[in-house]
């Protein structure tokens, strides 16, 4: 009856915790189906809950929260009290174009941060405009999972690795490469192909430099040609 992390079974009552240690649901408890994020906070704020969470891969996915019956449905009837209050619907609204003007401040910020690591000569500004304005619309969206939404680093390296992320999947094959599964192959591939990108950039940096060449897969994306493979 304590608060847990747990992982489904194919049995629906049945779950398995982190220690490997497979648990029966207990009686009068119901699974709260994900999706509502403010009544699941209230659950599991109120006692005892086990959160069922699915790994694929590096991925996690939230099933829903197992917790006893009367206290889903007593909280549940508060909360739909509480947000048919016109007081309750102003407020929310209010956030939501608050995150929203975030989220475009961000926006912008995160393009100029971008722009700046580019650091193009003027006579690319066109081509630096549309790669970061890609780069942006791809990275910054929330939900999307991407390094840009992350605030542990500053926005500078967040920008950096976006684009190189950005470039690893549409100016090479890597989505297409078969890499060997072994300890830091992948890493390696990665890490070599960071440095082709950061070389490609460094073309268009200098007055008087390369710039673009016929076939620049830069170019070539942002036309809208099909990406190596």
């Amino acid at each position: 009856m304590e608060t847990r992390e747990v992982r489904p079974t194919r049995d629906p009552r049945r779950v398995v915790t982190a220690d490997g240690e497979v648990l029966t649901v207990p009686a009068g408890w119901a699974l709260l189906a994900p999706g509502d994020a403010a009544l699941s906070r209230r659950i599991k704020k109120a006692g005892p809950s086990w959160t069922v969470v699915e790994m694929k891969g590096r991925k996690r996915f939230s099933r829903g929260i197992w917790a006893p019956a009367d206290r889903i449905a007593a909280l549940r009837a508060e909360l739909e009290e509480e947000r048919s209050d016109p007081a309750y619907r102003k407020k929310l609204e209010a956030g939501r174009a608050r995150r929203a003007r975030e989220q475009a401040a961000y926006v912008e910020e995160f393009h100029a941060g971008v722009l700046e690591f580019l650091a193009f000569d003027p006579a690319h500004e066109r081509l630096a405009q549309a790669l970061a304005r890609a780069i942006t619309d791809h990275a910054v969206p929330v939900g999307s999972g991407t390094v840009a939404r992350t605030r542990r680093i500053p926005l500078g390296q967040r920008a950096q690795a976006a684009t190189i992320a950005w470039m690893r999947h549409h100016t090479t094959a890597y989505d297409h490469m078969v890499i060997p599964r072994r300890k830091g192959k992948r890493r390696e591939v990665r890490r070599m192909l960071a440095q082709r990108s950061r070389e490609l950039l460094e073309r268009y940096r200098h007055p008087g430099g390369a710039g673009a060449s016929p076939g620049c897969p830069l170019q070539r994306v942002l036309e809208g040609a099909p990406k190596p493979e």
